[in-house]
């Protein structure tokens, strides 16, 4: 028999705006790496070409008659791209795929928009892709108030939507982590970067493959 293909570890980063995503999944990187783990970066939306070109239509200020189930399908047609091109070949090769958001993000932000259920939702991300889920899913968790306080640049077409929808995205991160704790794992975010970074690396270690 041939032998079994390599198969990497496929790590998202989510959470709220400003919760600190792109601090902790630098600082996993390097960790990883210097380990000797090759390690792949994505960002969805976006990574590839046909994905940044959604992810500007998305999150521009001047789209707000955007239906949900365009807005749903659209982040699916980005990660369908990102997965084809970027995430799946990377997986085939062993390596470490970080990415800072998933279809966690979708089951936070556009659930219950325009009627939208976890399973619609959930349906249309197994095509979009292939049904490669995370292996682990990191929930950098805090307050509304303190994670918006920190978005520091012009909002984007979603970060302008009122704290009482962002308060409601916050209880979907919540209740996702919650329904399912074997691939979640939900990480108190309002604290020093370097005890986030360690809770984060406890959930990360095992997970590594051994010799």
């Amino acid at each position: 028999m041939p032998p079994t293909p390599p198969t990497g570890l496929f790590i998202v980063f989510d959470g709220s705006e400003g919760s600190g995503k792109t601090t902790q999944v630098a600082r996993l990187r390097q960790r990883l790496e210097s380990l000797g783990q090759s390690v792949l970066l994505v960002r969805d939306p976006g990574t590839t070409r046909i994905g940044e070109q959604i992810r500007a239509i998305l999150l521009n200020p001047d789209h707000d008659e955007m239906a949900m189930r365009c807005e749903m399908l659209l982040y699916m047609a980005a990660r369908a791209q990102m997965m084809s091109e970027s995430i799946l070949p990377a997986l085939a090769e062993g390596k470490t795929v970080i990415s800072d958001r998933f279809v966690s993000s979708t089951l936070a932000y556009q659930l219950s928009g325009d009627g939208l259920t976890a399973d619609d939702i959930r349906t249309v991300a197994n095509i979009a892709i292939k049904n490669r889920w995370p292996d682990l899913t990191l929930i950098l968790d805090m307050p509304v108030e303190s994670s918006m306080a920190r978005v520091r640049r012009a909002k984007d077409r979603i970060e302008q939507r009122p704290m009482d929808y962002h308060e409601q995205v916050r209880r979907n991160y919540l209740s996702q982590a919650a329904a399912d704790p074997r691939q979640y794992k939900i990480v108190n975010a309002n604290r020093d970067i370097d005890a986030v970074h360690e809770d984060i690396w406890s959930a990360v270690r095992p997970l590594l493959k051994q010799g």
